[in-house]
């Protein structure tokens, strides 16, 4: 099976989908004991990567998106598609999905 090589220039989101960079998990506790890979939790935080081109209303007209790319966000903890390209973690994300913007 031959690999697939792709960057985030290449991958475009559909519809209200959101492509989300995930910010890198706490190494260690506040308390500075190092947790393990197997103790870290899911981030919840990562920064727009892409966006798709919005939803269609039921008259056919697209709704613009209310992140943009660069936007820092909050999202739900289980939701998504986790993508993994190259060494960089990323998440596939419906907007419906996105619980805030961070600043």
């Amino acid at each position: 099976m031959a690999a697939v090589s792709l960057s985030v220039s290449t991958v475009k989101p559909l519809g209200d989908r959101v492509f989300v960079k995930v910010s890198a998990s706490e190494e260690k506790t506040a308390g500075g004991l190092y947790l393990p890979e197997s103790a870290k939790e899911k981030p919840q935080v990562g920064e727009i990567a892409a966006v798709g081109p919005g939803k269609r209303s039921d008259d056919g007209v697209r709704q613009e998106l209310d992140v943009k790319v660069g936007d820092k966000v909050l999202y739900s903890k289980y939701a998504g598609t986790d993508i993994k390209l190259g060494d960089q973690e990323y998440i596939l994300l419906s907007e419906k999905d996105i619980l805030a913007i961070v600043d």
